[in-house]
């Protein structure tokens, strides 16, 4: 009998948040095989796959930086896989890999598309395959770029990062404290605040869902706010507005706070501040940096190995099954650090 994929497609574009059981569906097609290979292509197995708010902006079908996810479509997500057959001189079979492989337990994907663990600076910190997906991987790269060439912190100098406990806010936050700036995070539980103050080191950490929140906000901020890294939009940017410092760099990465609304809302009361402080709003995507990833890379790795970096896992069992969930979850703040999905555990063996 020919071995099963379980794979989850978009069965209907969400209006406002993803409804488990009704935004996507689960289904299970034959796994492609090492004959199905054409020559430059990879049979990959998911190990994990990974889990972040742009996800939410690739099921509406309006112009971005990429195609929407069509409907019938697996859902977009890099992974990591192994690799079970290979017409390609990139990787022979056993091989760790990463590639944006959707989520699916099989697939075929061209060379192009795969990037071999072997090439990334794993060996040399100390960390773990997982990493290939948070601090060594896109998340990483996106807080490096944004904070290191847009936010450009200096010693001294009041930084804000939004979503400071997620997967690209806890690091762009520790890049900042590196280049020895006062760094501010905000988060949505006490849980979280201690981690960012007591393993990372922020100086301040506060919870947006304090009553007393926007007083907090203003006391932490006396000498305004020179860099803010927004991961979160709506009322938090238009609060960071009001606190900006004269010529402030504001990183603009994420809006995780207006993905699922169906009317969005921004910065009203004090956006005009952008005009009077001089303010640079600038947003970015990663793969604008494309050519400079392995100078981020080597840097992010010494800063790893060096302790100079921590990172947390939010990790969901379950397989492609628990995906669904998996995205539920990452909206409704539930995770800690960089959160994905185990396909399949790394220590089982594999099978074509």
């Amino acid at each position: 009998m020919a071995r099963q994929s379980l794979q989850l497609e978009l069965a209907e574009r969400p209006k406002g948040e993803i409804e488990v059981g009704k935004t996507f569906r689960l289904r299970k097609v034959d796994a492609p095989t090492e004959a199905d290979l054409k020559e430059g292509e990879l049979l990959l197995e998911c190990l994990y796959v990974s889990l972040d708010p742009a996800m939410r902006g690739w099921l509406d079908d309006r112009r971005s930086y990429v195609p929407p996810v069509q409907i019938g479509e697996v859902m977009r997500a890099g992974a990591i896989a192994r690799v079970l057959a290979s017409r390609s001189a990139k990787a022979k079979p056993g091989d760790i890999v990463t590639a944006t492989m959707g989520i699916r337990e099989v697939g075929i994907m061209p060379e192009a598309a795969v990037e071999p663990a072997s090439r990334l600076p794993l060996d040399r910190t100390g960390g773990k395959v997982t990493d290939l997906l948070g601090v060594l991987g896109m998340t990483g790269l996106t807080a490096y770029f944004g904070m290191t060439k847009i936010g450009e912190p200096k010693a001294g100098e009041t930084v804000v990062v939004s979503a400071a406990a997620g997967a690209t806010g806890s690091v762009a936050a520790q890049i900042a404290k590196i280049a020895g700036a006062r760094v501010i995070g905000t988060a949505g539980s006490e849980e979280k605040c201690r981690w960012l103050k007591e393993e990372l080191g922020l100086d301040v950490a506060l919870n947006y869902k304090d009553p007393d929140f926007k007083e907090k906000f203003k006391a932490a901020t006396p000498n305004y706010i020179d860099v803010f890294f927004d991961n979160v939009g709506g009322e938090q940017l238009d609060m960071a507005l009001g606190r900006a410092n004269k010529f402030a760099r504001f990183v603009m990465c994420g809006g995780i706070s207006q993905y699922n609304a169906e009317t969005k809302s921004g910065p009203t009361r004090n956006f005009f501040n952008v005009i009077s402080q001089r303010i640079k709003m600038q947003g970015f995507i990663v793969f604008d940096f494309a050519t400079e990833y392995g100078t981020a890379l080597k840097q992010l790795a010494q800063w790893l190995g060096e302790g100079k970096l921590q990172r947390k896992e939010t990790i969901v069992r379950g397989g492609v099954a628990a995906a669904e969930e998996g995205l539920q979850q990452l909206f409704r703040g539930a995770n800690i650090g960089k959160l994905m999905v185990e396909v399949k555990n790394p220590e089982e063996v594999s099978r074509l």
